[in-house]
């Protein structure tokens, strides 16, 4: 602190553009977890479920789904289906070396909730919710089953692991959303 007005002390002269940070991708997630989901307790756990809860019931309330489950196991995880449309799994036109899958899932404020031509309604924190329960999670896995394939998505250590890939038929022949695991 000064000693007057005028005066400098040694800390203040050092705090110059240099001082300044810029955090790029989900590095202010894993850095300030709170400004995004209120902190890191239970109730911060709590709210990184509802996120991806948010997303099936947005399917559900759009009327592209029926069915919602939640399984919560004793390990810890956290898996949420819906029969809603899945996400796309096609290339992203920004970003075509990527998916729209890992766009949604490892970009902050990357999702189909801003304009209102993919939902008129919807609930969380849009286009914040997925990428931000993905850079705090240790291990989360997405798999989404569009026109009777299934493919998966898994984001190992806060960054996709690999890229999405066929995992499959779709074992019950339906759409879903997917499953979200956290760790």
């Amino acid at each position: 602190m000064a000693d007057d007005l005028l005066g400098q002390s040694a800390s203040e002269q050092a705090y110059d553009a240099s001082s300044i940070e810029v955090l790029e991708g989900l590095e202010p997630v894993r850095k300030r977890p709170g400004m995004y989901i209120g902190g890191t307790d239970e109730r911060a756990l709590h709210h990184l479920v509802a996120e991806i809860l948010d997303n099936s019931m947005d399917e559900a309330v759009a009327g592209h789904a029926n069915r919602i489950e939640v399984e919560l196991a004793a390990d810890h995880t956290v898996t949420i289906r819906d029969n809603g449309r899945g996400m796309p799994i096609d290339p992203h036109p920004k970003f075509p070396e990527k998916s729209a899958l890992e766009v949604i899932l490892c970009t902050l404020h990357a999702g189909g909730k801003f304009s209102g031509k993919a939902y008129q309604t919807s609930g969380g924190l849009h286009g914040v919710g997925a990428s931000v329960v993905n850079a705090l999670s240790i291990i989360a896995g997405r798999s989404v089953a569009r026109n009777r394939t299934l493919y998966a998505q898994r984001i190992l250590a806060r960054a996709a692991a690999k890229e999405v890939a066929k995992s499959g038929r779709d074992p019950q022949s339906a759409r879903h959303t997917g499953q979200l695991s956290r760790r």
